[in-house]
């Protein structure tokens, strides 16, 4: 088993492998570092038996604020070996079930990345939003496929478009959470439970099952790197200048020219 950055802990009991990203001061901001260690985490729990379930949640206030924008800035995803994609490849394929335990801020990757869990059970502070179009960029880890078939277009378009944060109680009647709990503690209570539970089912069968759900036919892998693409692209563009100079001079942003 991987060894945990100092950023991002795990805990293997009960065959139940738990990956806790562990940032508080920065609301488990995601840096390069932290992807390349979630990737390699899922690929090496993928690949050990002796996980059968998997469980992420986050430390401090909120579940994740999505990227540590500095340094993402500063060495942005612009290769299709830079640890972002690494990461999003990873968990479109983990082979193994994968519950979130979600509380406060899940923004950005920190909502894109729970689509792809096959459990969702959110605290009821939790707010989640997909603000990418309102920073100048596109979406990422396939949610402009896997949103509209969830919700249809047009709640897609209020999350993608709109990039309004949603609180648990909507998100819940979205479909997009499995169950709201009272707060952070209650959530990871209800993941490792619902873990542990599938940890003793048949292995095989549960695979098979996942797999067959998520049967697309490789289209989820392809728009992970067509929007992955798109998103590079953006990252140059004038109008993420604008979106990060209005940011850090805490102004609204002025789009009108563009």
């Amino acid at each position: 088993m991987t060894e945990p950055s100092a950023l991002i802990q795990t805990a293997l009991a009960a065959r139940v492998l738990t990956v806790t990203l562990d940032r508080p001061d920065k609301r488990n901001a995601l840096t390069v570092e932290m992807y390349s260690t979630l990737s390699t985490i899922l690929a090496d729990a993928a690949a050990d038996p002796e996980v059968r379930c998997l469980v992420i949640t986050g430390t401090g206030t909120g579940f994740c604020a999505g990227n540590d924008m500095q340094d993402f800035l500063t060495r942005p995803p612009t290769t299709a070996d830079h640890p972002v994609l690494a990461f999003m490849g990873a968990l479109a394929r983990l082979p193994k079930p994968l519950v979130a335990a979600v509380h406060g801020a899940a923004v950005g990757v920190g909502a894109t990345m729970l689509l792809h869990c096959d459990l969702v059970y959110a605290a009821r502070d939790t707010r989640l939003q997909t603000p990418f179009v309102n920073l100048g960029l596109v979406p990422e880890a396939g949610s402009s496929l896997l949103l509209p078939a969830m919700l249809g277009q047009r709640r897609a378009a209020e999350l993608l478009l709109l990039g309004e944060p949603i609180d648990a109680d909507t998100a819940l009647a979205l479909g997009l959470i499995n169950a709201v709990t009272d707060d952070a503690e209650a959530a990871r209570a209800k993941a490792r439970e619902t873990a542990i539970a599938l940890a003793t089912k048949p292995p095989a069968a549960v695979a098979r099952t996942k797999a067959l759900m998520r049967d697309d036919g490789g289209a989820l892998q392809r728009r992970i790197r067509d929007e992955a693409g798109q998103f590079a692209e953006c990252l140059a563009s004038p109008e993420l200048k604008e979106a990060v100079s209005a940011f850090l001079e805490k102004r609204p942003p002025d789009f009108s020219r563009f």
